[in-house]
Order: structure tokens, then sequence, then C-alpha cells
């Protein structure tokens, strides 16, 4: 019996050792992804005070222009002094969708923590969630909503009544 109750404890001890580092693998793989997602996030968003520090050279041209100060998707961003925006006449993959990532980052890289522009739907000014429907315009005058279709990050999505005919935009 004695034997017996050794290799019973060894195997218990191997056991436990075991289950500890797969544990720690978990633990660590769960630390670096929560990591990731937190860094991956914080470059979409800027705070007010930074975007009151950036000159807003787009003021006056348009029918509303504001500093990016988050960008939620690739055809929603939040506009200092506006709010939230969802481009008009566009959409882009959701988060559960293949070209999610990309579309996003293609706005962040081009959007955030600049001035844009907003040509506001006439037509319809919100849409069901109180989002400001609207054209966004670059510093340099670049229709977003129509480049994000010519880059293919986005799709024709037109819903009337709206004063914009996203078509014409191919």
């Amino acid at each position: 019996m004695k034997g017996h109750n050794k290799k019973a404890k060894k195997i218990f001890l191997v056991f436990i050792a075991i289950s500890l580092v797969i544990g720690g693998i978990s633990v660590a793989y769960s630390l670096n992804f929560g990591l990731e997602n937190i860094l991956t996030n914080a470059e979409y968003k800027i705070s007010d005070e930074t975007a009151a520090s950036i000159p807003n050279t787009l003021e006056g041209q348009y029918e509303a222009s504001g500093i990016c100060t988050k960008v939620v998707d690739g055809d929603t961003i939040w506009v200092s002094g506006v709010g939230k925006v969802r481009f008009v006449g566009v959409n882009t993959p959701e988060k559960t969708e293949d070209g999610y990532r990309e579309a996003k980052d293609f706005v962040n890289k081009l959007c955030l923590g600049k001035p844009v522009g907003l040509d506001i739907d006439d037509a319809k000014h919100y849409d069901k969630y109180n989002r400001t429907l609207a054209v966004v315009y670059l510093e340099n005058g670049t229709n977003l909503n129509q480049l994000l279709l010519q880059e293919g990050y986005a799709e024709i999505m037109y819903i009337p009544p709206s004063e914009f005919n996203p078509y014409t935009w191919q």
C-alpha cells in the first residue's frame, strides 16, 4: 500500500504542476489580449482637452465642422461641438464582419484629431439612433463618404429621404 500512495502522490503533484502551467499560460494570454484591446481602442479616441487645442481650419466652410474626437467604426465618428455623426449614403462592415478593422483604421488614419467639415443631410438630419447624418469632408476637401466607396471599405446604403445620391459617388 505504501508504494501505491507514493505513486498517487506523484501523479497528483504532476497534475497540479500541469494545471498551474496551463492556468498561468491562460492568465498571461488573457492579460495580453486585454492589454492589446485597451491599446487598440485607445488609438481611436482623443480627449476633449486635446481636441480643443487643435485649430478648426474648416470653421465657416461647411454647415458644421469640428475636430474628430473618436472613431466608432468605419461610418460613425464623434465630432467636437456636433456629437455622433453617421456617414450618410454608405455602410461599412459591422464589428463581427470581415473588413471592419480595415474600414475603422482607414477612417482613424484620415480623421482622428483632425478637422472635418459636415454637409448635413437637409432631407433627414438624424437617424433613428439620433446620430447626425452627413457627408464628411477632410481638410483637403475630399468627400470621405465617397472615398470609402471608391477604396472598397464601404457599400452604398441609400435610405430615402436624403438629399444625397451616393450612386453618383462611384
